[in-house]
């Protein structure tokens, strides 16, 4: 007889989040196949280290430690599980970036590039090969279908919700794409994990990037940009020399700890000009913007031909805030309503409409008010 049973690929990184969505999937009836993406494990050189000095640091996903409580969740709920090398494309798309950014003077998010180019790229494509239409992950957030196509909606735990992540989707992918944990609360999450008997229902969560356990981005980055860091100097909005650092790098847009300059008052990283490796430090005050560029746009439905009222959101922990887009062809320019702290070029700003992700793109300019276009 033949099996009518739905197969999907589940992304298993270890943790509690994907090891539940696992879990939920095999109870809902479908055959379910554990696969975990190796990075780090895979060869130190791309990382700046061999495999045993990033694996004493503290675990994260992806590597050692991770491949194995994967393991043993899939032996636990009588699973296949597989594991895929893809160091090289985990270099090529998201390490080569993320460090190229930081040497440019801009803030990169490499879990959207991830999401993007790996995990719903490479490796969705990847099951379709083999014959598996669907791919799940741990990830908080909703995917609802509509007349107009898939739509991609904040998670019911806005406390947990990774909709601002996943924003490159396209419709291809949503139509492939399963969020078992996107009606879920974290609390309901770890409490399936031990009602399944799941070894890993009170593993700490990862607050990290996944291939920098340390957390110390600076140290890589020095690693990876030899010869091509600089220092320079601070200078305040004037242009009067306030100090030196020790290359745009190690810099974003807000930062006030790491500064160094005595003023008498607190001083935060307001522009950073990669052309002569200056740094503009001002007030608070002087963070706030209302107004930037975009570019790489993306849009999960049709692109908007006209100027939308909506809100956006330019990084993970920032509260979505009133804004009109106005479209372009090749980049789009966002005005705040009011001016919103830190908007850093390198971040991704994200559109929402009440909860369901509209699009968004790059930031590539932030318009000082002397330079407004209106």
């Amino acid at each position: 007889m033949k099996n009518t049973k739905k197969r999907v690929v589940v992304a298993m990184s270890g943790g509690v989040d994907s090891s539940v969505a696992a879990a939920l999937l095999k109870e809902q009836g479908y055959e379910v196949i554990g696969l975990t993406m190796c990075f780090s494990a895979a060869g130190g050189s791309a990382f700046g280290g061999n495999p045993s000095e990033l694996e004493t640091r503290k675990p994260s996903c992806c590597g050692l430690v991770g491949i194995e409580d994967a393991r043993r969740v899939c032996h636990k709920l009588g699973i296949r599980h597989y594991i895929l090398n893809l160091n090289r494309d985990f270099y090529r798309e998201v390490i080569q970036n993320f460090y190229q950014e930081y040497l440019s003077g801009r803030t990169p998010n490499p879990c959207v590039r991830c999401n993007q180019f790996i995990k719903f790229g490479i490796l969705l494509k990847k099951a379709v090969n083999l014959g598996v239409p669907l791919l799940a992950t741990g990830h908080y957030a909703r995917i609802v279908k509509s007349p107009e196509g898939f739509l991609l909606k904040k998670a019911k735990d806005l406390q947990k919700d990774q909709s601002y992540f996943l924003y490159r989707l396209t419709q291809r992918q949503l139509k492939r794409v399963i969020f078992p944990l996107g009606n879920l609360h974290k609390s309901e999450v770890r409490r399936l994990a031990a009602d399944f008997g799941l070894l890993v229902a009170d593993k700490q969560d990862s607050q990290e990037i996944c291939f920098l356990p340390g957390g110390k981005y600076s140290e890589f980055v020095k690693t990876k940009g030899q010869g091509r860091i600089r220092p320079g100097n601070f200078v305040d909005k004037n242009g009067n020399v306030l100090g030196t650092h020790q290359g745009i790098a190690f810099y974003t847009i807000g930062q006030r700890h790491g500064v160094g300059v005595a003023a008498g008052h607190p001083l935060y990283v307001t522009q950073i000009n990669s052309r002569n490796s200056r740094i503009s430090l001002g007030s608070r005050q002087e963070v706030c913007k209302n107004e930037f560029v975009i570019n790489q746009g993306h849009y999960l439905g049709k692109p908007p031909k006209k100027k939308i009222e909506i809100k956006v959101r330019i990084r993970y922990n920032h509260k979505e805030a009133p804004a009109t887009v106005y479209p372009g062809k090749n980049q789009q320019r966002v005005v705040f309503k009011q001016a919103q702290f830190a908007i850093t070029p390198g971040q991704s700003a994200v559109f929402y409409d009440k909860d369901t992700v509209i699009g968004g793109g790059i930031i590539k300019k932030v318009i000082n008010s002397n330079d407004q276009r209106r």
